[in-house]
């Protein structure tokens, strides 16, 4: 039995005329009967009484007809479903975020991929970045924004964003009424840090920023990005953060420019390279138009 049984069964039965039900499915009335003929037979029951003059149905008829169209309307579903799905519209999406992204213009990409794909249930991750790669690889998340350098074996990696390094100081600092601050006259003050564990390109590159300047940073303590920045508000040091941080705003503590040329700090966006899922290239999209 094919979904055409059932439509043609149905088309019959609500006609109650073999002509115009025939004309309604646009195929030859003797095609039409041999049909419902096939059906019937398959089924072991006659479904409908046929006379010269009328087409009833049988009791079998009335409550297969019900049945039918219930399938009918499910499979039309299931179509409809794995259309949307098919073109990105519909499905699970897992995205990962390192906590200095969360600043910048990643809410800005999540905003626009919900209100264009409402049916897509997305769900964020906020990992660290060292963990990034390692859920890519393993399809716990199938796009991750993450701060380079990472091993891009099996993996995509597309920059979305260069943003420049950015002082945090407490706003009793001295340094904290001046328009930019050079690294070096950060040496000797203690330093918050993320660990190196968490974020090992991050890290390094900021160890060489102020090792540019001719210091080693004195580390007083690490903690998460957004522990540190109320860690510099509460006056426990200072810190080198991304310039989107500045977004993060806490009382007590102001952000500051630095003076002279400084490495920028690279975002990108990475997926698995042999992830073909029309959900990814919805948000990917998204992305692109975004930065």
């Amino acid at each position: 039995m094919e979904l055409r049984h059932l439509r043609y069964f149905a088309a019959v039965a609500e006609a109650l005329h073999f002509r115009r039900a025939a004309e309604r499915l646009s195929i030859a009335q003797p095609a039409l009967s041999q049909q419902i003929q096939q059906l019937e037979r398959e089924l072991g029951v006659q479904l409908l009484d046929r006379t010269r003059r009328r087409v009833a149905l049988t009791e079998a008829g009335i409550v297969f007809l019900e049945r039918a169209r219930a399938t009918l309307v499910e499979a039309a579903e299931a179509v409809r479903l794995a259309r949307m799905a098919g073109r990105g519209e519909l499905g699970q999406l897992s995205v990962g975020v390192v906590t200095s992204a969360l600043y910048g213009v990643f809410p800005d990409v999540v905003r626009v991929f919900r209100e264009r794909h409402r049916q897509v249930h997305l769900t964020l991750h906020e990992l660290p970045a060292n963990e990034q790669t390692l859920a890519l690889r393993a399809g716990r998340i199938h796009v991750s924004f993450l701060r380079p350098p990472i091993d891009e074996t099996d993996l995509t990696v597309r920059i979305i964003a260069r943003e420049p390094w950015m002082v945090a100081l407490p706003t009793s600092h001295p340094l904290a009424g001046k328009t930019r601050v050079s690294v070096k006259a950060l040496a000797g003050e203690p330093f918050l840090l993320f660990s190196r564990e968490l974020a090992p390109g991050l890290y390094d590159q900021l160890i060489a920023v102020c090792q540019s300047a001719g210091f080693s940073p004195r580390i007083v303590q690490e903690a998460q990005m957004h522990t540190i920045v109320s860690l510099v508000a509460a006056g426990i040091g200072v810190s080198l953060v991304p310039a989107t941080l500045e977004n993060l705003s806490r009382r007590g503590l102001v952000y500051k420019k630095l003076a002279g040329a400084t490495p920028k700090l690279d975002l990108a966006v990475a997926w698995r390279r042999d992830d073909r899922s029309p959900l990814l290239a919805a948000f990917l999209s998204v992305v692109r138009e975004m930065t």
